[in-house]
């Protein structure tokens, strides 16, 4: 294989184009977890039952979900949402003119950067399509009481007419997640019993009647809604003399207030502002001492961890691609640790020697470390536990769940799959937590590295990308005589594959077939 078939098929992994099961081994996958049935989304958003509008607005008398232009105005709900995206944006586009000052950016083509059109999200040919429904229970460590989430994921789409009438839809890249509990602790069976969580979890692994829910008008009480996520794609620039080919994503939360009955900005979950930290001496110790305190630890290790809301941030711009070490996922994480002389001079968070000396302290307290056993695991699980790190590890661009492509016009460039392959090596752990739930047992809410899935035993992913087959994340210092990294040393590749380089990693490759 040639250097530059190498470097080709590494970016086209990284950016999910390669998937190595088929689309309805992945729907296999998600049975249970996830609703990405393209018949049954289209009925579901045509009938008005599922839509933004709907959900928010269950009196209204108008017929099918709402235009952006008049969503965004005549749900109250929703009113800091437009302004607060608006305001990123500006944000952005003065610190990308400040980083590249040589360098145009704006709406449509002739800019060298072109911007995410905000004026999509007041137009009347906009509005946001039901492309997947997908169970979180696995969350429910966040909050047992609701028993995890369930997620409704919808498309910008722009919808525009032909000389006969019809109309031609083309995805937007931005998606708007709206988070629900997936119980209010309000809701009863048919015998006036309280539902419980396993009740909840058997009717997602029975796949329910979901056909049901076609034609029905939901009315979901306020004590059920969450919050709501979105994912812009802001720019894509080419390759320049200043950078490489890049596009940038930005995350945004906004959290239900129950006391106001609207959605308003909140912090990320996980995502560290590096650089209030960074700009606060003690914040910066309290961080530290925090991170590294055994308990904290080893919730941090199994990936349950709740970092506090006085370290996070409210929004985070992803890059993509990205390469596939820690530090080039995410790096300003990089930059929280330093070169580490046993004394913390010129690091500015943690040092070698800090996290070192807090894994020790650690197992003399009986801490059993899963994942993080080295440095390299800590910098790593640092990364993945963030919304940023996360949404570019084995995404699909900046997306994790793109949606099920039901709308497209046939000829148009439509998605594969509906989502990443993070998202599908997740659906086994996700399903054995509704497997504990429906069997009334304490669920284990642990979870592997997001390059490489948790699998539980099961082999349902050997020989897949997911784990083991070509393309999957490997270590490639389990290969030779070099000392293996306690973080990964399950992370090998199949029978006639070999962990190879890729990218500008020095410690993660990519299983590729044996060339000689």
């Amino acid at each position: 294989m040639s250097r530059a078939l190498r470097i080709l098929i590494a970016v086209a992994a990284l950016m999910g184009g390669i998937v190595s099961l088929s689309a309805a081994e992945t729907a296999q996958l998600s049975r249970g977890t996830a609703i990405t049935d393209p018949d049954l989304l289209r009925r579901l958003d045509q009938s008005d039952a599922l839509s933004i509008s709907r959900l928010l607005s269950p009196e209204r008398n108008a017929d099918g979900p709402l235009t952006t232009d008049l969503m965004f105005a005549s749900l109250p709900q929703l009113a800091p949402i437009p302004p607060a995206i608006e305001a990123e944006l500006d944000r952005y586009v003065s610190r990308y003119r400040e980083t590249y000052p040589g360098e145009t950016i704006g709406v449509g083509e002739g800019f060298d950067a072109q911007l995410f059109d905000r004026a999509n999200l007041t137009s009347r040919d906009t509005r946001f399509v039901l492309v997947g429904i997908v169970n979180r229970m696995d969350r429910a460590y966040v909050s047992e009481e609701s028993c995890g989430e369930i997620r409704l994921i919808y498309r910008l789409a722009r919808f525009d007419s032909r000389p006969d009438g019809s109309k031609t839809a083309t995805r937007l890249p931005m998606t708007l997640n709206l988070v629900m509990k997936a119980r209010d602790a309000r809701q009863t069976d048919a015998n006036g019993k309280p539902v419980s969580c396993a009740e909840i979890a058997r009717r997602w692994l029975d796949n329910g009647d979901w056909q049901g829910l076609i034609g029905r008008r939901i009315s979901p009480y306020d004590a059920m809604l969450d919050r709501i996520e979105t994912n812009i794609q802001v720019s894509i620039a080419p390759k320049s003399a200043l950078h490489d080919f890049r596009s940038d994503y930005l995350l945004k939360v906004f959290k239900y207030d129950p006391a106001t009955k609207r959605f308003e900005e909140s912090t990320l979950e996980n995502q560290i502002d590096r650089d209030r930290i960074l700009a606060d001496d003690a914040l910066r110790r309290d961080f530290r001492d925090w991170l590294l305190a055994p308990e904290n630890l080893r919730e941090f290790d199994r990936g349950t961890v709740l970092i506090p809301e006085k370290f996070l941030a409210k929004a985070a711009v992803v890059p993509t691609p990205a390469g596939l070490d820690a530090s080039a996922l995410q790096p300003e994480f990089g930059m929280m640790q330093g070169e580490g002389d046993g004394e913390g001079r010129g690091d500015p968070v943690y040092s070698d020697n800090d996290v070192v000396g807090a894994l020790k302290r650690a197992a003399a307290r009986g801490v059993d470390m899963q994942n993080v056993r080295s440095v390299a695991g800590f910098q790593r699980r640092l990364n993945d536990v963030t919304c940023a790190g996360c949404h570019q590890t084995r995404g699909i661009g900046g997306f994790h769940f793109p949606g099920v492509d039901w709308f497209a016009d046939s000829s148009s460039n439509s998605s594969i799959v509906a989502a990443s392959p993070h998202f599908f090596g997740d659906q086994l752990r996700r399903r054995d937590i509704l497997t504990a739930f429906a069997a009334g047992k304490r669920p284990d809410f642990s979870r592997g590295f997001a390059s490489r899935p948790q699998t539980r035993g099961s082999r349902e992913l050997a020989g897949t990308e997911y784990q083991d087959g070509w393309g999957a994340h490997c270590s490639l210092q389990n290969q030779g005589s070099g000392t293996a990294d306690k973080s990964f040393t399950s992370w090998s590749c199949a029978k006639g594959l070999t962990c190879q380089a890729a990218a500008t990693s020095s410690r993660i490759g990519m299983c590729f077939i044996k060339t000689r």
